[in-house]
């Protein structure tokens, strides 16, 4: 008896994980995209983020998609992809990639979130941002020099590229290995957004 009970919740439970997975449907919490945008690895699943540094719903989404990071499987791989959805937004999406550049993305990443997503700083220039993250050991020169670098241009070419690629008009947004597009408005939540990505991971898994 105990061991038909064991089998039925078994089953049970594999019932509810499948109707979960059903729920999430092609269309309407996710989109496919039609011309898949290049991916940084091969041999695992890419997973992006889409954001910028100014956007209030992405700094509310920042300690949701962190957590999910810190148990990411081996065969995942995070990254952030600024957007620079208008011109007000390059100089931030350039920060990413200067910062980046110089090795102090972890010192720099949280306070231009705080200073521009929270306290709506007005940080839209090179010196106004070096000024700013010498504050948060940054050397004010370096940062300056590189924010218009060939390396930085070239990141920042190749990210706006795969953004436009994916269409993607608003943040945040999650791809997933180039193929899928996801966003609040069509998972339903931020919690949602999450869930549906894992979705998608396991879908590419699978395949």
């Amino acid at each position: 008896m105990k061991q038909i009970m064991k089998v039925t919740m078994c089953l049970l439970a594999v019932m509810a994980m499948g109707a979960q997975a059903q729920s999430w449907e092609e269309g309407k919490h996710y989109e496919t995209l039609a011309d898949p945008v290049a991916t940084s690895t091969e041999d695992k699943i890419e997973v992006a983020e889409v954001f910028w540094y100014g956007c209030p719903h992405c700094y509310s989404f920042k300690p949701l998609i962190e957590s999910w990071e810190e148990d990411l499987p081996e065969d995942v791989e995070f990254q952030l992809l600024p957007a620079a959805l208008g011109a007000s937004w390059e100089p931030h999406a350039r920060a990413f990639y200067t910062v980046e550049a110089l090795g102090k993305f972890e010192e720099a990443h949280d306070p231009l979130f705080d200073a521009l997503a929270r306290d709506r700083r007005q940080l839209d220039s090179a010196e106004a941002l070096a000024d700013f993250l010498a504050d948060h050991g940054v050397d004010r020169e370096a940062f300056i020099k590189t924010y218009n670098s060939f390396g930085v241009n070239a990141k920042m070419n190749q990210a706006q590229s795969k953004i436009r690629g994916a269409r993607i008009t608003g943040v945040p947004a999650m791809l997933v290995n180039g193929k899928y597009k996801v966003s609040a408005s069509s998972a339903g939540s931020h919690e949602d957004m999450i869930k549906v990505v894992d979705y998608l991971v396991e879908k590419e898994r699978q395949q």
